[in-house]
């Protein structure tokens, strides 16, 4: 099983593709920063491969995608998971960069690997996994901008489980609440009370602490597999149910 992951350097993407590799796959990791990336899939092994490309630019994923299939002639699963979170603002006080941003890294990014690997995934029957977010189902506040990518990502993904369902594709999304990655590490330290926000993040889970992303990925697993071949459409949280009650 050959698995295209983006945004798989570090955080949960890199969780992700240890899983992936345990399981058998052989993983090729696209993610922005080559040397990472380079890293992440040394550790998997020599099967897998690591390809630097800018997941919002078109003509990169091409290539990328196409480096890809060169090595491997095929390609069963693409799971997009790269994203980014900044800024943390209100929609008033997002200028239009951030919010250009991202769109084309956390949404954008979907439509370009699916333009370039529809073809693949089609002879293979394969599975798509987005890595959406909680947020994208239940709003955050100050997050108006990251919140509307995620949002988009969860409708996009009923959306083409529909369309491609008839190809013997499937379409699925996780999402998480808060997980230990270096991106949420790095938000918490520009918060103004950046140990307040760690003890929240650790309180919003009922089932215990905030996680870090194997929980992510032992869910991942059983979406790409033949395991859940019924299964399109889901929207599946892996969020120690935090969004369950009334909090304040």
């Amino acid at each position: 099983m050959v698995v295209v992951l983006t945004g798989g350097a570090d955080g949960i993407g890199l969780d992700c593709a240890s899983a992936y590799s345990r399981e058998g796959a052989v993983v090729a990791i696209v993610d922005r920063d080559g040397e990472k990336a380079e890293e992440a899939a040394s550790s998997l092994g020599s099967d897998c491969m690591a390809v630097q490309a800018d997941v919002g630019d078109g003509p990169a994923v091409q290539k990328a995608i196409s480096a890809v299939l060169a090595r491997y002639g095929k390609i069963d699963a693409l799971h997009n998971n790269a994203g980014i979170a900044s800024p943390s603002k209100p929609l008033d006080q997002t200028t239009e960069h951030e919010w250009d941003e991202l769109i084309r890294i956390n949404l954008k990014s979907i439509f370009w690997t699916t333009r370039f690997a529809i073809d693949a995934l089609v002879a293979a029957k394969g599975s798509v996994l987005h890595t959406a977010s909680m947020v994208g189902l239940i709003g955050q506040d100050n997050h108006a901008a990251y919140v509307a990518t995620k949002g988009a990502v969860v409708a996009l993904t009923k959306a083409m489980a529909l369309d491609y369902a008839a190809k013997g594709i499937r379409v699925n999304a996780i999402c998480p609440a808060a997980v230990w990655t270096p991106m949420l590490e790095r938000w918490c330290s520009e918060q103004p009370e950046p140990d307040r926000i760690r003890t929240y993040l650790d309180d919003i889970h009922p089932l215990g602490a905030c996680p870090h992303g194997d929980v992510i990925a032992d869910a991942a697993v059983f979406l790409l597999s033949r395991r859940a071949r019924f299964i399109t459409g889901c929207i599946l949280p892996v969020s120690g149910g935090a969004e369950l009650g009334y909090r304040r």
